[in-house]
């Protein structure tokens, strides 16, 4: 059974390594781990987030289902993200919206699009039951 010090690992493609490490480093502050010729691993949000290096990446990707990212406890964290990703200039694939507006589901969210396409959905949800 996996415990909270666990980590979740989650890999993904992309084109280029110094594009990936600037914006899941520079860009969103993650720590760089390891670095190798083919792959970079992070510490995505205290979860383990592999970089690979590949030509197949799709360069028009839907949101669904193909995405990834963190849904926050506190709403003062995803507002520091926003923040953050708005500084820094990080390309949003949607800007901030709030979604199911009234219902129990209601949760605000936004979505980067990193260099190489990937996806990532942050979100936070009114109501912490809805988390999962």
């Amino acid at each position: 059974m996996r415990e909270s010090r666990d980590v979740f690992h989650l890999a993904i493609p992309v084109t280029d390594l110094d594009e990936a490490q600037q914006f899941y480093v520079a860009g969103l502050g993650s720590k760089l781990a390891r670095r190798y010729v083919d792959r970079i691993t992070l510490d995505f949000f205290g979860d383990q987030l592999v970089c690979h290096l590949s030509d197949r990446v799709d360069p028009d990707p839907d949101l669904y289902p193909r995405h990834f990212g963190v849904t926050f406890r506190e709403r003062v964290d995803w507002d520091r993200l926003v923040h953050l990703a708005q500084r820094r200039g990080l390309r949003f694939y949607a800007k901030p919206f709030l979604r199911f507006e009234g219902l129990v589901e209601e949760h605000h969210s936004f979505v980067l699009q990193d260099p190489s396409h990937n996806l990532l959905e942050f979100k936070h949800y009114a109501d912490p039951r809805m988390m999962y």
